[in-house]
């Protein structure tokens, strides 16, 4: 899943993220770990506004004790990547380590490359100026619900009897800024597999920027626009789609699961 940021030159993107604040009864900290994370290795398509395929992805996660290694990677027809690896550990809630995300290529119009350290505070953006390459490392205050690059964990641990989770998320680039995502359930959808109808949960992801900016931004058509996450329905959970931007003023591109196709089967 990705988001953007609205404050040039940087901006932000996420994919598939985890980790919230539990809005009802005033729950103050990450959302529990209810679906222990495992060993995964999963395909994801990238679909534009007409449907067609323009990316290609592999998700990889392996787990060495309480600690997540995840990595999702894009490969576009065009050439494009958009690669983000993220560390997190799992206990009682989830917890945000280390976030690397790089998005470069003709499908972006501007590349991105930050990483983040949170225990450090240390966020590292890097971009090519003049064909020379610039680092700048800035320290920042970074909450413990920070959700960058942590994959669907999110919709798929949304509490029951839940109202709304709020999550901060670092918006990356050179002007690196916190902004909160606000999450609510948005209704039921039906969905199809081999023939077979299937019920899934929609739920409406909201970007709150915050601070005179956030009150800014919808007179000036800069607040992004809400992003729409759907799971399974059932006792757990597991991600099927979202649909939103990559990147600041970016197309609404769909994301989704997908199951190999066999040459030949369908003979």
């Amino acid at each position: 899943m990705k988001l953007y940021d609205m404050f040039p030159p940087g901006r932000i993107c996420f994919v598939l993220f985890a980790g919230v604040l539990w809005i009802q009864s005033a729950w103050a900290e990450p959302i529990p770990a209810q679906e222990k994370q495992g060993a995964v290795s999963a395909f994801v398509v990238l679909k534009s506004a007409d449907g067609k395929v323009i990316a290609v992805a592999d998700q990889i996660q392996t787990v060495l004790g309480n600690q997540v290694h995840s990595r999702l990677t894009f490969h576009f027809l065009d050439g494009s990547i958009d690669d983000e690896t993220s560390v997190f550990t799992q206990g009682r809630t989830y917890q945000l380590v280390s976030d690397h995300h790089i998005q470069k290529g003709p499908s972006f119009p501007k590349p991105l490359d930050v990483s983040i350290h949170v225990a450090t505070g240390m966020v590292t953006s890097r971009e090519m100026k003049d064909g020379k390459e610039k680092v700048e490392t800035k320290h920042l205050d970074l909450p413990n619900d920070l959700v960058n690059g942590m994959t669907s964990l999110v919709v798929e641990n949304f509490p029951k009897n839940c109202t709304e989770l709020k999550v901060s998320y670092l918006a990356g680039g050179s002007k690196p800024r916190l902004v909160k995502l606000l999450t609510r359930p948005d209704g039921e959808d039906r969905f199809r597999v081999g023939g077979a109808s299937r019920l899934s949960k929609k739920y409406r992801v909201h970007v709150e920027i915050g601070g005179v900016s956030g009150v800014i931004a919808p007179l000036v058509g800069k607040q992004p626009p809400d992003i729409a996450m759907w799971v399974t329905a059932g006792d757990v959970p597991t991600f099927l789609k979202m649909k939103g931007p990559f990147y600041e003023e970016g197309p609404i591109w769909t994301t989704e699961q997908a199951a190999p196709a066999w040459p030949g089967a369908e003979k």
